[in-house]
């Protein structure tokens, strides 16, 4: 159990340095280009991505993960999983190109062919260095994978502000993407040292696409949701509106989500070695679930009442459309660590079938109420949103407690003290923030006040998540 701890530790903290590093220089490449911009260049982005997200997981068909649950993987095994990839991104490309028009026709803007047929280059090359993360991850190597992900994002995300500055509107944001890719592709390459052979072995594609296959297929209903939203959005409101929206589930889920991304990545391959060990698997599953959701919950409750200066501080008054819906979302994206943990379960498992089968089930739900929800606006459709997050956590729990002996409301109860704190740190937070007037003075003084309340009612309770916090600390400077 101690090579897990470091296992742990180490990839916890290098996939943290990757994604916050990353995520941290993105974000603040998005707020000046967020000034420079107009909300309807985001929107046109916007517009664009359910088209990008798809053909992406189309591209990747699930052989990224088969490679890395495989206890042992051959170089015909990557040159293969890279092989496919390289020659359905081809197709992706050919299809979305062609396809232009008609998406440029639906949303009514002429300007949108062209936009889509050069961004689209990203799925090649974003197909060349799939298999390098694929193996680093395999490793829990994420420290290679941090230098390259923020290499690539600092170099294009200024690549991208100098465009904005000189004019080029949504150019800027196109540009700055095939940048990103193609930094990504040499950095990875760089740094590795190391290039699949492509290659196409019969029996490593049964064996990856028996396992990946179906996560393709879940990939794709939860991607064709995700990005539902951004086209009914710009088809029925304007691109403005959609850049609202967009701006507002980007700052909403920023924090759950880098949480969860660092979380899945490190959790899926660690747990993948103890698939066999049920008592292990629950043990080290409780201790993931309790110290995601201490660290997630206050940051989405803070974000939730800190929204208003939030927005105004770092987007400026143009951007105030998006305060209400980053608020609402936020809520939306509170229980995302949860889902992930509970779905990596599966994955460990080799329960694809079941993801798949979950994924129907939720999506189904999820349509239900995004087309309910569209007659209230966007609020509306925020609402639901939100209402949609916990449906699905409950969901993913009933699943997963067949694998584990942990019920639903045993998981509840690992999570209810961190919730219940989060949402007195909101109300203290709110208290405080109302006592100024001036935005820099809110935010300021709801963060410092929210931080210290937390971590001291933690300390005084002895919260056993930061008591694992405190025992994960004291190991890596064992």
């Amino acid at each position: 159990m101690s090579s897990i701890a470091s296992q742990s530790i180490k990839g916890f903290i290098w996939s943290a340095v990757e994604r916050f590093s990353l995520q941290g220089v993105q974000f603040f490449i998005g707020i000046v280009l967020a000034r420079l911009l107009s909300p309807s260049d985001f929107g046109m982005i916007g517009m664009l991505t359910i088209f990008l997200s798809i053909s992406q997981i189309f591209v990747d068909c699930g052989f990224s993960n088969a490679l890395i649950r495989e206890k042992e993987v051959t170089d015909q095994d990557y040159g293969t999983a890279f092989l496919l990839n390289f020659l359905i991104s081809v197709a992706c490309f050919g299809i979305l190109f062609a396809i232009a028009p008609f998406v440029a026709d639906f949303y009514q803007l002429p300007e949108l062919e062209l936009v889509m047929q050069v961004v689209s280059l990203t799925l090649i090359i974003n197909a060349l260095f799939t298999v390098h993360k694929a193996k680093l991850s395999r490793a829990v190597d994420f420290k290679t994978q941090s230098k390259a992900s923020f290499g690539a994002a600092l170099l294009s995300g200024i690549f991208g502000v100098v465009l904005a500055y000189c004019g080029f509107g949504v150019w800027s944001l196109v540009w700055q993407s095939i940048a990103n890719s193609v930094l990504n592709l040499l950095i990875f390459s760089v740094l590795l040292r190391w290039f699949p052979k492509p290659c196409f072995n019969k029996a490593s594609f049964h064996s990856l696409f028996s396992f990946g296959s179906k996560l393709l297929v879940s990939s794709l209903i939860h991607s064709v949701y995700s990005n539902l939203y951004n086209l009914v959005i710009g088809k029925k409101f304007t691109a403005t509106d959609l850049g609202f929206y967009t701006r507002a589930d980007h700052l909403s889920s920023f924090p759950s989500l880098n949480v969860a991304s660092i979380l899945s990545r490190v959790t899926f391959p660690i747990l993948s070695k103890l698939q066999d060990d049920n008592e292990k698997l629950l043990s080290v599953y409780k201790k993931y679930l309790q110290v995601s959701c201490f660290l997630i919950f206050p940051l989405m409750i803070g974000l939730c009442v800190l929204a208003k200066p939030t927005i105004i501080i770092l987007l400026g008054e143009k951007w105030s459309g998006a305060i209400l819906l980053m608020q609402i979302l936020c809520f939306s994206s509170i229980l995302d660590p949860v889902c992930n943990i509970n779905l990596n379960l599966l994955y460990v498992k080799g329960r694809s079938d079941l993801v798949l089968k979950l994924e129907i089930i939720k999506k189904t739900i999820a349509i239900i109420i995004l087309f309910t929800s569209m007659r209230y606006g966007l609020v509306g459709m925020c609402v639901g949103r939100a209402l949609y997050g916990f449906i699905a956590t409950f969901l993913n729990m009933t699943y997963t407690r067949s694998f584990i002996d942990l019920s639903i409301w045993g998981q509840v109860k690992l999570l209810a003290s961190s919730f219940v704190l989060s949402l007195s740190m909101g109300g203290v937070i709110w208290l405080v923030m109302n006592l100024f007037s001036s935005d820099g003075l809110q935010l300021a003084t709801g963060i410092l006040t929210g931080v210290a309340f937390y971590f001291a009612v933690a300390y005084l309770l002895k919260m056993n998540p930061l008591r694992l916090l405190i025992e994960l600390k004291n190991r890596r400077h064992a």
